[in-house]
Formats: structure tokens, sequence, C-alpha cells
């Protein structure tokens, strides 16, 4: 095949234009809507904040309810996990509400931080049980846990007071000495 200079030129501004072209092809793709099968309401909302805040509490630095990382796990279940991730997630959301309400006679929200302590620790035994059974799934306290640390620890908050920022670091040195009391880095 004879190709000429123009061609070839033509040729390659396309190939290129593709190659720059494909981030922000990538960002205008993602502006689209992807199929939530799960709404959440706001009594949902304020359920998974206070999860996360016993997942991650407030010490000497603020906790996951301080982030906002509710707002980013509901963000993420709705528009990044399939149908079948999403609906596991509301129903153990649900299941775990209603097991606080049979054992204590109140829903999570409403009961005592020893109440919710002990309520989550049999949430996550029961889905550990589950994990190992049925290898591949996934289980509502993993998957929950699993985004608030997330969520947290990439929030302002968690990367800001909780782990210690450098925004321009100097040299690596990944031979450095610790002491006990100090945080980890964040990158």
């Amino acid at each position: 095949m004879n190709l000429n200079r123009r061609k070839a030129l033509e040729r390659l501004s396309i190939l290129m234009g593709g190659m720059i072209s494909a981030p922000a092809l990538a960002g205008i793709q993602g502006q689209k809507s992807h199929p939530t099968f799960v709404q959440f309401n706001a009594t949902q909302e304020s359920l998974v904040a206070e999860i996360a805040d016993i997942i991650i509490p407030t010490t000497d630095t603020p906790g996951a309810k301080a982030a906002g990382v509710e707002k980013f796990i509901l963000r993420v279940v709705q528009d990044c996990y399939p149908e079948a991730s999403q609906k596991v997630f509301a129903t153990g959301l649900a299941k775990l509400d209603a097991d606080c309400q049979s054992r204590f006679g109140k829903g999570f929200t409403e009961a005592s931080i020893t109440q919710r302590k002990d309520a989550l620790t049999t949430c996550m035994l029961e889905s550990d049980a589950a994990r190992k059974t049925a290898k591949g799934q996934p289980t509502f306290f993993f998957m929950i846990k699993e985004l608030t640390t997330t969520g947290y620890f990439t929030s302002e908050i968690g990367a800001t007071k909780a782990l210690d920022y450098l925004s321009i670091p100097g040299k690596f040195d990944g031979c450095m000495p610790l002491s006990p009391t100090q945080k980890t880095w964040a990158l």
C-alpha cells in the first residue's frame, strides 16, 4: 500500500488525538448515570453514619461521622457496585437494624454505644461465617468496613488529622525509625 505524506500525517493525528482525548472521553462517559437498583433514604444515611462512627470513632482525631463518610459510602454503593452487591448492602443494613431492634428493643441509631458495638460485632461474626461458606460473595459487614476506612482515609479529615500529611514530601527513606506515638503517613 502506498501512503503519501499527507495520509500518514492524517492517520497519525487521528491516532494521537485518540490517545490524548481518551481521558477526556472517559470523563464524559463517567458522567453517564449508572443503573441504581437500590435507593437510600435519610434514615438509612444516618444509620450508615452511626455504623461508620462505631468503626472509626472520634478519639483525639475526628471520626468517620465528622468526615461525612456516609455520603461517600452510599455514593459508591449506588454508583459503583453491581445490582447484587447493592442489594446485599441494603439487606445487611436493614438486618443489622432489625437485629438491634429485636435484641435491645431499639434500632441501631437509638441504641447505646455498648449495644451498637455488640450488634456490629455479631454482624461481623455472621459476615465472617458467611464469607467462609460462600467464597467470593460480598458480605455487608466487610463492605461497610472497607468503604468506611477508604472513605475516611481519603477524606481531608482522615488524610490530615488522622494521618501525617506532607504536601511536598522530602526524599524517600524506606527504613526510617518510627516512634511508638508517630502517625502513619498519608500518600
